[in-house]
């Protein structure tokens, strides 16, 4: 009886273990895991090797009853296959620490051992949640203070995110705008259509004007907002305000125009300057040789009338010749210590004979010498520039103005041309009472070439000519105009400081004679050789004439001179690095120099320094025999 209950009972025990080994083994190989989740293959293996173990134990009591096996051998078989089931439990060990569940999501087998595995497991899952609301916690923080506008909208337009920089940027708050359709772009309807249909990112540009009236140019980007089903749920909005770089854009192209400006006025400076060259030795070829032939014509007025014609029409191309050297910095100036006073009287004198009985012309000097730096002609050449230009903006009359003062400007003028720092200048007017300058001439009316006058009527070269000398004189300009009431330009020059004693050249009325003194005359033009070979004879020179500067050296080699007269520019020495080779071997030989373009072969500047004598292409036989009578007798005087 005993035996035949541990029987039953070993036979039981061995189907329930069999019976949870096949609940754990069938669902895991439905889920396809069998070769995969150890743990789960392991439990299985217990739980057989418990369920032989108990079958061996009932397998042993029915061997042991029938056949008289000793307990020896039954205790053998126990202990072999109970030391089977201790390794596979070891290894279930091994396992069980790697594994919360013996299946995947949905498992319905766990680990009872493995339970704080589960919790690990649930505390790095509560970790990772926490952690994304912190980070989306921060995100929400940058939206909310970055500086563009984000704004959120739902598919239908109602704005659901205003973040503070769209507060900012359009001046509304967000209670205002929540919930509320949008209207701070522009046609939002059309975009948020787009956006439906399946654009993935749109950009626009529109004006908004705030509650303080300021209008502001905003660029806007508009992208669609999906869900994990790729579902549209709204839209996202990021605009910013555009203006500040569209005026740096435009200051940047406005400077690329203004180099490019200057790069074309560089190049027409150096063709200027090239044909002015020529140009100055054609002219100076024609006034000489008029005069020439007016000499031999005293006595036959119509001809002579004639030959003033020419004269005076190669004067007007003297001048526009001038013009041109001077917008584009190419002649050559001798500026001296002069009062302005004097310069503003003669101008005066000039206009008076010629500006017409229907315009009033009134000087007014100042009550002291004001004295500046600059050169006499060209001072003389800004005021009648300017009161040219005030003659014809007054057709039907009115008064023209000259006026010379001081003034003090503090630096911060913004109208001036160009800006000048703080301090006492002196200060020259030109007023007219004409029709005014309109603001958008006003703004390029210095520019060179740029004119309002008719075809034929203006070059566009006057004010330019005019911001040229003054600025190349440390000087600056502008002008207030009121159309309908007249026109002031304001010309600013550095005053020369007091106790300097201004420079008073001396001048002579004739030409000294040349009582037979031997000038060697350096020119590559052959007739003006000629021309001026001819003016020098005349004036009681002995000439010694050669075309470039290798003629020179060798001439100086075997012909006594006592001055030398040379262009500036020639082909293979120019006349600077001739008068350096000459003076190695005579550093006393006196110089005149003689050019209608200088190109800054004579200094660094065009400005010519004092211990320079020149003479400016196209001249008269006088001025040409004073000038080399002072250079000879040491006295510098205008030419």
């Amino acid at each position: 009886m005993p035996e035949q209950l541990y029987l039953g009972g070993n036979l039981i025990i061995m189907v329930a273990y069999m019976a949870i080994m096949m609940a754990i083994v069938v669902p895991v190989n439905r889920a396809g895991q069998l070769r995969t989740n150890k743990l789960a293959v392991a439990t299985a293996m217990i739980f057989f090797s418990c369920a032989v173990g108990h079958g061996l134990h009932a397998l042993m009591t029915i061997r042991g009853a029938g056949h008289g096996h000793s307990s020896a051998s039954w205790l053998w078989a126990t202990a072999i296959w109970d030391a089977v089931t201790a390794m596979i439990g070891i290894y279930y060990w091994t396992l069980r620490r790697g594994y919360a569940v013996l299946l995947g999501p949905g498992a319905i087998y766990v680990d009872p051992w493995g339970q704080h595995r589960l919790d690990e497991a649930s505390a790095r899952e509560q970790a990772a949640v926490n952690e994304a609301a912190h980070q989306q916690a921060i995100l929400a923080t940058v939206v909310d203070h970055i500086d563009d506008a984000i704004i959120g909208l739902s598919p239908r337009g109602t704005v659901t995110a205003w973040n503070r920089g769209a507060e900012k940027l359009f001046g509304l708050p967000a209670r205002e705008t929540l919930g509320a359709p949008v209207t701070v772009l522009n046609r939002p309807d059309e975009l948020l259509d787009r956006i439906r249909s399946g654009a993935t990112g749109l950009h626009d540009e529109t004006d908004w004007v705030r509650e303080d009236g300021a209008t502001i140019r905003i660029a806007v980007d508009i992208a669609p907002i999906c869900d994990a089903a790729g579902e549209l749920i709204g839209a996202s909005v990021v605009a910013r305000n555009i203006t500040a770089a569209m005026e740096a854009a435009e200051q940047q192209r406005a400077m690329a125009e203004r180099s490019h400006q200057a790069q074309r006025m560089e190049s027409l400076g150096k063709l200027a300057g090239g044909v002015a060259h020529d140009f100055n030795n054609i002219l100076a070829i024609i006034q000489n040789y008029t005069e020439f032939a007016a000499e031999m014509c005293e006595d036959k007025p119509e001809v002579r009338a004639d030959l003033a014609h020419v004269t005076t029409a190669a004067e007007r191309a003297t001048n526009l010749t001038r013009q041109l050297l001077t917008f584009t910095r190419g002649d050559a100036v001798q500026p001296q210590d002069m009062d302005l006073n004097p310069a503003v009287a003669e101008v005066e004198a000039m206009l008076a004979r010629t500006i017409g009985e229907d315009i009033t012309l009134i000087a007014v000097p100042s009550g002291r010498p004001i004295f500046v730096h600059a050169d006499p002609g060209q001072i003389q050449q800004v005021l009648l520039n300017l009161a040219i230009n005030a003659r014809d903006a007054m057709p039907d009359g009115g008064t023209l103005v000259l006026e010379v003062n001081t003034a003090t400007l503090g630096g911060d003028e913004m109208d001036m041309q160009p800006p000048l720092p703080a301090g006492v200048y002196a200060r020259i007017l030109v007023s007219d009472t004409g029709e005014g300058i309109p603001p958008e001439v006003a703004e390029r009316i210095f520019e060179p070439f740029f004119t309002t006058k008719p075809h034929g009527k203006g070059t566009g070269l006057g004010l330019a000519t005019v911001y040229g000398i003054v600025a190349e004189a440390g000087g600056g300009i502008n002008l207030y105009s009121e159309q309908g009431i007249g026109t002031t330009f304001r010309i600013y020059l550095p005053l020369v400081p007091e106790g300097a004693a201004p420079h008073t050249p001396a001048a002579r009325i004739t030409p000294a004679d040349g009582a037979g003194r031997t000038v060697l005359v350096v020119e590559d033009e052959p007739a003006l050789a000629r021309v001026v070979t001819r003016i020098l004879a005349g004036g009681g020179y002995r000439v010694v004439a050669v075309n470039n500067g290798p003629e020179a050296l060798d001439a100086f080699g075997t012909q006594k001179c006592d001055v030398l007269l040379t262009d500036v520019i020639m082909p293979e020495i120019s006349g600077p690095r001739l008068v350096e080779l000459l003076h190695e071997r005579r550093p006393d030989l006196p110089v005149l120099y003689m050019s209608g373009y200088s190109n800054g072969l004579l200094g660094t500047t065009h400005i010519l320094d004092d211990d320079i004598a020149f003479i400016e292409k196209p001249f008269t036989g006088q001025d040409l025999l004073l000038k080399l009578g002072d250079v000879l007798i040491g006295v510098r005087s205008e030419a």
